[in-house]
C-alpha cells in the first residue's frame, strides 16, 4: 500500500507541473503550484522510502497487519495534505499562516494529520527495534530502527515549533536572500532547517548503518551507529536553536 500510494503522489505531479508552467499567478513572491509541487515530491520521497523499508522487515503476521493499518493511515494523511495544498493553490491562497478564520482552523486541524504521517516513521521504527530475530545485518537493523524513531522524535518539536508561531522566520529578512532551490533564509533564523534535518533522519543514520556493515566488529558496527544517530540528533538540535536565536543556517 504504501508503494502505490507513493507512486500515485508522484503521477500527481502530472497535474501540478503543466499548472506550474501555464498559470502564472504568483503568492509570496513565488508561483502559486511551487508550494504543492514541493510538497508531493517530499511525501513521494517519504512514502517510497517507508515503503523500502517496510519490505526489509520479517513478513510475520503481526508485522503485516502493524503495515496495513499504518499505510491506511499514511494513504487518508497523504490525500488530506495534497488536497489541502493543492486547493490553496488553485484559489491562489496562503495554505500556511493564513490569518483568515477558516484558513486557520484548517491549518491547526492539519497538524494533527501531519503527526499521523511522521507516526508511521515511529510505528515501522520500533517494528524495527523490535524484530531482533531479522535476517538483516545488526547494524543495518539497529540503524533503520533509530532513523526511523529519530524522524519522528526530530521533527514533532520543530514542526509543533513551526506551527505556533506567525511564521518560519526568527527576524525580519531586509534583502530576502534565500538558499537556491530549498528558499532557507541567509539573513535571520530559519526553523524549515531544523524541519528539514529532522525528516530526513530516516535517509542519514541508515546510510551510517550500511558503512557500518563493513565492519567486522559487531560491537564497533553498533557503536559507530549509536554514534552516527546521536550526532545527527545533535546537528538537527543545533539548527533548531541556532534558528530560534534568530542566526541563519547559511
Amino acid at each position: 500500500m504504501l508503494l502505490r500510494i507513493g507512486v500515485a503522489v508522484i503521477l500527481s505531479l502530472l497535474l501540478t507541473l503543466p499548472a506550474l508552467l501555464l498559470d502564472g499567478r504568483m503568492l509570496q513572491g513565488e508561483n502559486v503550484w511551487v508550494k504543492p509541487i514541493k510538497f508531493q515530491i517530499a511525501l513521494a520521497v517519504y512514502l517510497v522510502t517507508l515503503a523500502v523499508f517496510a519490505s526489509l522487515l520479517p513478513k510475520d503476521a503481526a508485522t503485516t497487519r502493524r503495515l496495513r493499518w499504518i499505510g491506511l493511515a499514511l494513504t487518508l494523511g497523504t490525500l488530506a495534505e495534497l488536497l489541502w495544498v493543492g486547493g490553496s493553490a488553485m484559489f491562489a491562497t496562503a495554505s500556511h499562516y493564513n490569518p483568515h478564520p477558516v484558513m486557520s482552523a484548517i491549518y491547526l486541524s492539519m497538524g494533527g494529520v501531519a503527526t499521523v504521517l511522521i507516526l508511521g516513521s515511529l510505528m515501522m521504527g520500533l517494528s524495527f527495534w523490535t524484530a531482533r530475530d531479522s535476517h538483516l545485518p545488526e547494524a543495518l537493523r539497529l540503524s533503520l530502527a533509530l532513523g526511523l524513531i529519530l524522524t519522528f522524535v526530530l521533527t514533532l518539536p520543530a514542526a509543533g515549533t513551526l506551527a505556533a508561531l506567525p511564521g518560519h522566520f526568527i527576524g525580519t529578512p531586509v534583502t530576502g536572500a534565500v538558499v537556491p532551490i530549498m528558499g532557507w533564509s541567509r539573513e535571520v533564523g530559519d526553523l524549515r532547517v531544523a524541519h528539514f534535518l529532522a525528516m530526513h533522519a530516516l535517509h542519514a543514520v541508515p546510510l551510517i548503518g550500511v558503512a557500518a556493515m563493513g565492519l567486522s566488529n559487531p560491537a564497533l558496527a553498533r557503536g559507530l551507529v549509536w554514534a552516527g544517530a546521536l550526532g545527527y540528533a545533535a546537528l538537527t538540535a543545533f539548527a533548531f536553536v541556532q534558528a530560534l536565536a534568530g542566526q541563519p543556517a547559511f
